[in-house]
């Protein structure tokens, strides 16, 4: 009897949910775990190769498929459209670079090198704004999937479309929708416990499915409405000032899509096997994405010629096919997209971040789990996709902070510390990294220097009855006006008044054996240069250190 009244107790008591302890990395003074700490070398296996199919996988999402074809939607004609795309993804792509070989020098999560920047504890501000966002967009392609899932179930089952709607109108989302979005989050769950060196077999398998059946699509376009008379005839239906502004508005939008995986890429590239294996990103990123953007909007264009509307959504284009075998493999495509989405920018990103706010308790696979609950079904992402202006004001919306996230990160690490940081005390909350009680001053008041004169733009989107004249036109540059000017701030602010705890001479990396593993870091004193030990001497020692301790 004692045992059957202690175990549904136990299962209550926080210890029962605690992390094993691993006694050899930088958890055993707390602040860390296993998923947290900087990768071994065993475990940087990604390659440029791994990278190309990770951004192919990326491309090849609905998300920028709606993107484009909303850029239709709101007057762009199909040049502007995809001139405005090429823009901001060759300028995302250099920034992504930038953040990227961050994570692929040092080894570690974004949640971890940004206390380098912001402080240990103002970090955990931007950690979790980023926890937010993923979750939103976690939910975001989760109802896109669930819309593919409903045309596989129509394809075979025509009678779905007539399955009795018990929800209002209000709710934008019908009871078939309700019950598709359940089956489409039940099928991506297992999904979840892959590992994130494992995961880029997924973005490989991606990559060769969705390409061809979106390429396939656009074909489908041209036969159906030759573009002289469709694609091409197609023209801006604004003009002057306001088509200045919308264009501006459109590529921010671009920007925003990809502005989370711009400061936390390097939850990504701390796999990489070297630092040169992620400089193919601002190759590959500019030319995937207007690739797959311009299907988007030929389909989309081919639409307006067929059925008399603009479908920037690419389901209910599928929803008006008469061929069900068509219907049905270009929506598993479309699955296939959105798990692989979902996953790698969304859910693990989220894990990530997770495990810093919990390291006793969260890993990057609870953290995950959370995410598809919380993001999942708390969110309510039918509500932001209802109509194309809501879906660009979403767009805009969080690009305010991610902007001056990115540039204070870049402006940090490569102007003012020029690559030379200790990655050990970034783990220390006492450490060089403290700055004034935790935070870090000068990225405080870079971010409410650029937070604050877009934050009225940032309300007129949400509720357009409040009246605030041009200041909206600050907003629809939202993560260039915050990018730029935060980097100018932060850097004139930590020239004038430096941060003199926080430098060093050298780059002091978990690699070198001699970093201390197990025992809080001082911050103190001069650290040895960074060195490149094998596993096997690096665990020696570390063994070495265990053993000193307990004797």
């Amino acid at each position: 009897m004692a045992i059957e009244c202690t175990a549904p107790l136990d299962f209550l008591r926080p210890s029962t949910w605690a992390l094993e302890p691993e006694e050899t990395t930088f958890a055993n003074y707390g602040w860390s775990n296993k998923d947290m700490d900087p990768v071994p070398p065993r475990l940087r296996t990604w390659t440029g190769w791994n990278y190309v199919t990770y951004w192919v996988s990326d491309a090849t999402n609905v998300a920028i498929w709606e993107l484009a074809g909303s850029m239709l939607a709101i007057g762009l004609s199909w040049r502007q459209a995809l001139s405005c795309i090429a823009a901001g993804y060759a300028v995302i792509s250099v920034v992504m670079v930038m953040t990227g070989t961050i994570g692929a020098r040092l080894h570690v999560a974004f949640p971890v090198l940004n206390r380098s920047s912001f402080g240990f504890w103002f970090s955990y501000f931007t950690v979790f704004s980023r926890v937010i966002l993923a979750m939103f967009w976690f939910g975001i392609q989760t109802y896109s999937g669930s819309q593919a899932v409903y045309q596989m179930l129509k394809a075979i089952w025509p009678s779905i479309a007539r399955l009795p709607n018990h929800l209002p109108a209000s709710a934008n989302i019908t009871s078939s929708g309700l019950l598709c979005y359940l089956l489409y989050w039940i099928i991506q769950s297992p999904f979840l416990l892959l590992s994130p060196h494992r995961i880029r077999w997924l973005f490989l398998v991606k990559g060769i499915i969705v390409p061809i059946t979106w390429l396939a699509m656009v074909i489908w376009a041209f036969v159906r409405v030759p573009p002289s008379t469709g694609l091409f005839a197609q023209h801006a239906t604004i003009s002057g000032s306001q088509l200045s502004w919308t264009w501006l508005s459109a590529m921010n939008s671009a920007l925003g899509i990809y502005a989370t995986l711009s400061v936390n890429i390097p939850d990504f590239t701390r796999y990489a096997r070297n630092e040169q294996a992620q400089f193919i990103q601002p190759l590959v990123i500019p030319i995937v994405f207007t690739l797959c953007s311009f299907a988007g909007i030929a389909v989309t264009s081919a639409g307006i010629q067929l059925y008399g509307e603009v479908l920037w959504d690419p389901l209910l284009l599928i929803d008006r096919w008469d061929n069900r075998a068509a219907a049905f493999f270009a929506s598993l495509a479309f699955v296939i997209a959105t798990i692989g989405t979902n996953i790698s920018a969304n859910s693990l990103s989220a894990g990530n971040d997770m495990t810093v706010l919990l390291p006793k308790y969260i890993n990057i696979r609870r953290g995950q789990i959370i995410c598809a609950i919380i993001g999942g079904w708390a969110l309510c992402p039918w509500e932001i996709l209802a109509s194309a202006q809501g879906f660009l004001s979403f767009m805009n919306g969080y690009t305010i902070f991610l902007g001056p996230f990115a540039g204070i990160m870049i402006t940090d690490f490569w102007l003012l510390h020029k690559g030379h940081v200790d990655v050990p005390a970034m783990y220390d909350p006492h450490g060089r990294y403290r700055y004034t009680y935790g935070f870090n001053w000068r990225a405080v008041l870079s971010i409410l220097v650029t937070v604050g004169p877009t934050m009225p733009g940032l309300i007129n989107s949400i509720n357009p009855a409040v009246r605030i004249g041009n200041a909206t036109r600050l907003f629809d540059i939202a993560w260039m006006y915050g990018f730029v000017v935060a980097s100018v701030v932060y850097y004139v602010t930590s020239v004038v008044f430096p941060a003199r705890e926080t430098y060093v001479e050298k780059l002091i990396s978990a690699d070198d054996p001699s970093a201390p593993m197990g025992a809080p870091y001082s911050g103190g004193g001069t650290s040895p240069v960074a060195s490149t030990a094998s596993a096997k001497d690096a665990e020696k020692i570390r063994d070495v250190q265990v053993v000193a301790k307990t004797e």
